[in-house]
């Protein structure tokens, strides 16, 4: 049996459901177009890039940064979602640079010495992003005093608010989907400002995929954007829906890295 996952927003609750119903809803298509092996639902135990590199992969999603770095040449890129949240812009995303809700600080270059939040090394939205954006403040060298790891979105959120640090770079994404759904997670911060964007998280396959499994993939894809009876699915996940990039565009999370570099800033810190 393949491998199906799509773990990059599963929070709060709500959006994990209908991520669910998502996968069932393209599983039937891909099953009525005579695909092989798909399986009965999403696997939601495996982690997010550990599905990236499995040989059994039929359908993840991954971020800008390692699809441009680590993944290059090793998955095949099926189709990008565009969402309607604050912050996106087709099928572009930006992060907000979150700060605590009563912080003194109104512009980037007032957070030098703070502690920075960050979801994960290798992430465009809570990373790469925040540090082109602190880079033209640092002046070649350490901006925060601190940067602490808290392996998600969410937690890094929440970490501002409680205090416990200073700034985190939130992705359009997963900010619309607190803000809408679990509003208290989002009413101790504000925002400070919001990043460059670059094309969103991408939907992938397995290098060796044939066209044809790649073709038939968009095609459920295709159907879930335009079908009137998933118009409450796309509403709940804030998803308008998918478009075919050419994986070239996503050079553009590395241009944002070079930015960084130029002006002597290669690690957040």
């Amino acid at each position: 049996m393949r491998l199906a996952s799509l773990a990059m927003y599963r929070d709060p609750p709500v959006i994990a459901e209908a991520t669910r119903a998502l996968w069932v809803y393209v599983r039937d298509k891909l099953r009525a177009a005579g695909l092989a092996d798909v399986p009965e639902r999403l696997d939601e135990d495996i982690a997010h890039d550990a599905a990236w590199r499995d040989p059994r992969l039929l359908l993840a999603q991954t971020c800008g940064y390692p699809l441009a770095t680590e993944l290059a040449g090793r998955v095949r890129m099926v189709a990008t979602p565009v969402y309607v949240h604050p912050g996106c812009e087709g099928a572009l995303n930006g992060s907000f640079v979150i700060v605590r809700a009563d912080a003194a600080a109104s512009s980037l270059a007032e957070l030098r010495g703070g502690v920075a939040s960050i979801n994960d090394l290798g992430s465009n939205s809570g990373m790469n992003l925040l540090r082109h954006a602190v880079a033209p403040h640092a002046g070649g060298g350490s901006f925060f005093a601190s940067v602490v790891l808290s392996g998600s979105h969410r937690a890094s959120l929440d970490l501002v608010a409680r205090g416990k640090a200073d700034v985190a770079a939130i992705d359009c994404v997963t900010f619309g989907n607190l803000a809408r759904f679990a509003p208290d997670m989002v009413a101790g911060v504000r925002i400070l400002a919001e990043t460059a964007k670059t094309p969103g998280l991408p939907l992938i396959t397995q290098a060796a995929a044939s066209d044809e499994a790649v073709a038939t993939l968009r095609a459920a894809l295709d159907d879930l954007s335009r079908d009137p009876a998933a118009a409450a699915l796309r509403g709940t996940l804030g998803l308008s829906g998918f478009e075919v990039l050419p994986e070239s565009i996503y050079d553009a999370v590395l241009a944002i890295e070079r930015d960084a570099l130029a002006l002597g800033y290669p690690v957040l810190i």
